[in-house]
């Protein structure tokens, strides 16, 4: 319970007003709940004992004795005139009096926490996103994405029920038990001693069925976000899926992890179902102990305990069943709960490898050249991709970077807008290292086109404009004409306004292409980063694409990862990389006299 604390403590205290408005009116609920009992006993004895009725009016008072006295009176008054029958009446409605209040008050307190619930179940969910949006890709890499999805959607559900469960168990129950426990001592002490005695062994047997209860839901939810990661892996491919004939298998490894979490789902459901039915008849075995101890007493002559306080104590009793019974059942909800956030945790709580420095200075303009300076880096301690690679690009100049596959240059120009940091030396912009920099203004000096455009399932103009403050339709006009957009844009069914559908699923890949040219275009940054832009368009497209490209480029600093070696000819500065380091650099006259590494790729590309 103390994680489920320390979750409490970062959540509740911003809505510490609706705390305390929702103890409050509980509070209310249960004092109105055991007046509208306590009523109940002068009514009861008046009518069966002959000897309480009260036949002076004394004169009204601020005293107990006075009010009690005056109250008899009045019931001994309405016994006299209308007879036993109608003062049971009489006595009922003191009951629906009571009960109008206690239902009344029990609502403001519902009304209150409500209102803590969605609140702090609002601010987990802003949370999570926001940390999604600021952890390094790097923490993407190593988590599937469908789990982290689950854990954004169907855990904060789970903590949903664990924080509502939370707020009955400790501003509604706990209320409630003391509150009538104090009556019920008020009432006999002997009897409620008796019953404190019973009830920790209930308390116990219960305790017993949810002992394991947070490990499996945790086991559960793991589950359910490898079940959403197959599912988010099929959409995707579904392609290849289909091309390869690999439903059956497919479905093979979809059905077996479906079964594995019904197992476990099962087992959890079980153990939480059986809490009711075993509440239940522990909580009608104490009243049938306690009627039976409480009967002794009467028959043994208490003075302390008559007939009509020992009724209006089994209804006080009876009332006390229910939050009690609720105590169990918001253990196992917490339980579930809790695990569900521990999940939550892993993005909330993960570490955050790229910090920005409180007084980073700010980058509103490239006036020099980037400095990679014997740069290393490594995503895991034993696997370095970067092997001491320094390059200096001018501005204005072009370089790019080829080499086979796996050699460091996406993991190159990744660092650059600091998507992950250098392991050992420095890149630097105009002298200072882009660590001193603002983040914002370091990335807001670059525009990327990756070989892989990313579009949203919005409007074309909206994601040209995208990133970009107060741009003008004819803002994205120009900037689309300059991509080589512009045309065929203007040949959909509604023109800007087309929604391209889920990752640019509408459009083809050229036409994708262009449109994340042109966000680049309108972003108008002084560094481009272009990552195999080109390389998976077929001949049309990458013909239309590289004259969007040409038009981007100039009079830009460009670092250029290219696989066709045709399209950086004109590059200033070309670095070949090769298990990450950089073996050759020059331009492509002075790399083809060499002879070397990149003569050879630019041979295989012209057989």
């Amino acid at each position: 319970m103390r994680y489920f604390f320390q979750v409490v403590r970062r959540y509740v205290p911003p809505y510490w007003m609706q705390v305390v408005l929702s103890f409050l009116f509980n509070i209310l609920s249960a004092l109105f709940s055991v007046l509208s009992m306590a009523l109940m006993i002068p009514v009861l004895e008046i009518i069966f004992q002959q000897d309480s009725e009260v036949t002076t009016l004394l004169p009204w008072a601020i005293d107990n004795h006075v009010i009690v006295n005056n109250f008899y009176y009045y019931v001994t008054l309405v016994k006299v005139t209308y007879g036993a029958g109608y003062s049971l009446l009489f006595a009922g409605l003191f009951m629906v009096l009571g009960t109008v209040l206690k239902c009344s008050t029990a609502y403001l307190s519902a009304y209150a926490s409500i209102g803590l619930r969605n609140n702090v179940i609002r601010d987990i969910r802003v949370e999570i996103y926001n940390k999604i949006i600021s952890l390094p890709v790097g923490f993407f890499q190593k988590e599937r994405k469908g789990d982290v999805l689950q854990r954004a959607t169907g855990d904060v559900v789970e903590v949903e029920g664990s924080v509502m469960a939370s707020i009955d168990m400790f501003l509604k129950n706990p209320v409630l038990i003391i509150v009538y426990f104090v009556a019920m001592i008020v009432m006999s002490p002997q009897l409620t001693l008796f019953a404190l005695i019973m009830l920790p062994l209930a308390g116990s047997i219960i305790g017993r069925i949810g002992k394991n209860l947070k490990r499996a839901s945790r086991e559960g939810q793991d589950k359910l976000g490898e079940i959403l990661g197959i599912l988010e892996e099929t959409l995707g491919g579904l392609r290849i899926v289909k091309a390869f004939n690999a439903e059956p298998r497919m479905r093979e490894r979809y059905a077996s992890q479906a079964e594995e979490y019904c197992r476990i789902a099962k087992r959890i459901n079980r153990r939480r179902d059986l809490a009711h039915p075993v509440s239940e008849m522990l909580g009608t075995l104490l009243v049938i102990i306690v009627v039976w101890f409480g009967g002794t007493l009467i028959l043994n002559g208490d003075s302390s305990l008559s007939v009509a306080k020992f009724l209006a104590y089994l209804g006080i009793f009876y009332q006390i069943i229910n939050p009690a019974k609720a105590f169990s059942q918001a253990f196992f909800s917490i339980q579930k709960g809790m695990a569900a956030m521990e999940r939550i945790d892993k993005i909330l709580l993960a570490d955050d490898r790229i910090f920005e420095k409180p007084d980073g200075k700010p980058l509103t303009q490239f006036r020099d050249k980037i400095v990679y300076n014997d740069v290393s880096f490594a995503y895991e301690a034993d696997l370095q991709v970067l092997k001491n690679v320094t390059v200096e690009i001018p501005r204005g100049k072009m370089v790019a970077l080829v080499g086979q596959s796996g050699g460091g240059k996406s993991t190159f120009v990744d660092l650059l807008p600091r998507f992950w940091d250098v392991t050992s030396g420095s890149i630097s912009i105009d002298g200072v290292d882009i660590r001193d920099y603002k983040l914002y203004d370091l990335r807001r000096r670059m525009g990327i086109v990756s070989q892989d455009p990313v579009l949203f399932n919005d409007t074309i103009y909206n994601n040209i404009a995208f990133g970009v403050e107060k741009a003008t339709p004819e803002d994205v006009e120009r900037a689309a004409r300059v991509a080589n957009a512009h045309d065929f844009i203007m040949q959909q069914e509604h023109g800007y306004d087309t929604i391209v559908g889920d990752r640019g699923s509408n459009l083809s890949g050229g036409q994708r292409q262009r449109i994340s040219i042109a966000r680049a275009v309108l972003r108008n940054p002084d560094i481009l980063i272009l990552d195999e832009a080109t390389s998976a368009l077929d001949t049309q497209s990458e013909r239309l694409v590289q004259e969007a490209l040409d038009n981007l480029l100039k009079d830009r600093t460009s670092i250029v990862v290219a696989h066709r070696l045709s399209t950086i000819r004109h590059a200033d500065l070309i670095c070949v990389f090769s298990e990450g380091r950089v073996v050759e650099r020059g331009t492509h006259d002075e790399l083809m006299a060499l002879g070397g590494m990149y003569k050879k790729l630019n041979d295989l590309q012209a057989d």
